[in-house]
């Protein structure tokens, strides 16, 4: 018996015993019609992996940006590669059950409960990740919820991290409708941030039910209009000028672009890098950051979430067949929450949306 049937004899004896799963495949760059659903082998877990029954994925502008290869430079990255494809599965938030662990995995044991965000290769029915980069699912949510949980940690590394943003500052959220942006308005009161937030008409009062304290309509007002007052600006819509965000900030700001611009071929690094070296010659600071997924802001969502402070708030789901149409729809832009895709055939439905 080599390793890894080692591996799969701990699994619960109602497993498939099938080597190979269903998948979204992802050969060449283009519109996500370029995806197909095939039936591939199933990944095989290291020493210090987990091998997840992925039950529910969450599609992102993120995965949308990696099967596009836009902005040209994202294919660059360890998400891209030249001049295919490098990662044969796209999808990186999910949450599922432990199929089978690695030899030097000991916090986790097969048929587990677990959330998380891998590099790569969520849109699938089997998904081999980091032990570090899962934690224990969220007692009071579905799976199809718990997969939305991840994209939480951009909003809490952009605030808390980046924006530094403490108990009693003000803060203005661009953007605080969409799937990033609903986690964003939570995290900042958990954190004890008085929030304005900048949302559509139509999302008046799902952004205000969130918990922002004052909702702007653009469509009816300015954010600009006011002048400074807010000492952290969470930029998820990057639809303003650099001059224009810090005319908002007050005179020791924070700036925290997340999104936005810049085009196919750089996208929002050029606008970031200017405001970068802007920022030395002001006292209102340009603070880029890159969302790094780590267990410990997983288990301080999940604790966010089980205490009721926040939740996921899911807009649309699909079949694992149609992640090409979830990732289309992410691409316009105008999602009003996350977008969930479903995996497991025996995942129970329960919207907290």
């Amino acid at each position: 018996m080599d390793a890894v049937e080692q591996l799969n004899a701990t699994s619960a004896p109602a497993r498939v015993a099938s080597r190979t799963m269903q998948a979204i495949v992802h050969r060449k760059y283009g519109m996500p019609d370029v995806l197909a659903l095939e039936e591939i082998e199933r990944p095989v877990p290291g020493d210090e992996d987990v091998l997840v029954r992925v039950h529910a994925a969450c599609a992102s502008i993120g995965d949308h940006h990696v099967v596009t290869g836009k902005p040209y430079l994202i294919r660059l990255s360890p998400f891209g590669g030249l001049p295919r494809p490098r990662n044969l599965v796209p999808g990186a938030a999910m949450a599922g059950r432990v199929e089978a662990v690695g030899a030097k995995v000991t916090m986790f044991r097969p048929g587990d409960e677990v959330f998380g965000q891998a590099a790569t290769g969520a849109f699938a029915e089997y998904l081999v990740v980091p032990a570090k980069l899962l934690a224990p699912k969220p007692g009071n949510l579905s799976f199809e919820e718990a997969a939305a949980v991840p994209w939480g940690a951009t909003a809490l590394q952009g605030l808390r991290d980046a924006g530094g943003l403490k108990p009693g500052q003000r803060v203005l959220i661009n953007g605080a409708s969409g799937g990033v942006g609903t986690w964003a308005v939570q995290i900042a009161k958990a954190l004890g941030g008085h929030v304005t937030a900048v949302c559509s008409t139509r999302n008046v009062a799902r952004v205000r039910a969130l918990g922002a304290d004052d909702v702007v309509d653009y469509a009816q007002e300015d954010f600009l209009a006011g002048g400074p007052r807010f000492d952290v600006m969470l930029d998820l819509v990057g639809n303003r000028s650099l001059s224009d965000c810090r005319s908002v900030l007050t005179s020791k700001g924070a700036y925290v672009p997340c999104s936005g611009g810049g085009g196919d071929w750089v996208g929002p690094f050029l606008r970031i890098l200017g405001g970068l070296v802007s920022s030395l010659f002001t006292s209102r600071k340009l603070k880029a950051f890159v969302m790094t997924p780590n267990r410990d802001d997983l288990l301080f969502l999940k604790e966010l979430v089980e205490a009721g402070k926040a939740l996921p708030v899911i807009e649309r789901r699909y079949a694992l067949s149609d992640v090409g149409e979830a990732l289309r729809y992410v691409g316009e832009g105008h999602a009003q929450g996350q977008t969930v895709i479903r995996i497991a055939p025996e995942l129970a439905v329960r919207s907290a949306s």
